[in-house]
């Protein structure tokens, strides 16, 4: 095997991981963007459940520069690396695209998480699991979580369902796609633990405003929280 990919990778990561240096602060799509306005889309975590993303680059940074360092030569780090160059890559420039338009970010987060899923399913979960496998799920459980709240968005703001019915379709898409991922690798919680940390932040963003929205959110963490232990014990 040659170093290009695993340079690739870092080169991707760490322009991914810079983004938010050098772009403008992402809190939301614009509700002037849409034709139905939604100050508060009821289907987005609450402002502090985006602090996970601090976590997600570190992760991904320490993946990408022991992988070139240590590991460039490993069959099993080298199965994720064109998925993740993918994502990150789509991801450096994602927050540069979402601030104008929103469609085209909703079409390149849903890409993303493709490849990010790919990644996480390829990654070994015993060979350096929290080094090759761990990074990856926290990554894909986020980006599974984001995926359906900027569809989710979408699909309110174009007045296509009501904020409401759009986030109650979206946690279950959530749910479908995770409890089914998670199966997949029964012996790496960390992308379960973090969908659920999203789904809690959605329960915080509306236990005052939409109590619906908050107790299905609860419940859906709570349908993670037993696909974990069942997966564990299966």
């Amino acid at each position: 095997m040659t170093t290009l990919k695993p340079l690739l990778l870092a080169a991707a990561t760490f322009a991914f991981a810079v983004a938010p240096l050098v772009t403008p602060p992402f809190t939301g799509y614009d509700p002037a963007m849409f034709p139905v306005p939604i100050v508060r889309p009821a289907i987005q975590p609450a402002g502090y459940a985006f602090s996970i993303w601090g976590l997600i680059y570190i992760w991904l940074v320490v993946h990408a520069g022991y992988g070139l360092w240590k590991r460039r030569d490993v069959p099993a780090w080298d199965a994720v690396r064109w998925p993740l160059i993918i994502a990150v890559g789509i991801g450096a420039v994602w927050l540069a695209i979402a601030s104008s338009y929103p469609v085209t970010a909703t079409i390149t987060i849903w890409i993303m998480l493709g490849a990010a899923l790919l990644a996480f399913l390829r990654a070994d979960p015993v060979q350096d699991r929290w080094l090759l496998s761990a990074p990856t799920a926290i990554f894909a459980g986020w980006l599974s979580a984001a995926a359906a709240v900027s569809l989710g968005v979408l699909l309110a703001g174009y007045g296509w369902l009501s904020d409401t019915a759009s986030a109650i379709l979206m946690l279950a898409l959530v749910l479908v796609v995770a409890m089914a991922v998670q199966r997949a690798r029964p012996t790496m919680p960390v992308y379960g633990l973090t969908v659920i940390w999203a789904l809690i932040g959605v329960v915080f963003a509306n236990a005052n405003t939409n109590l619906t929205v908050a107790v299905l959110a609860t419940i859906g963490a709570g349908i993670m929280a037993a696909t974990l232990w069942l997966v564990r014990r299966s």
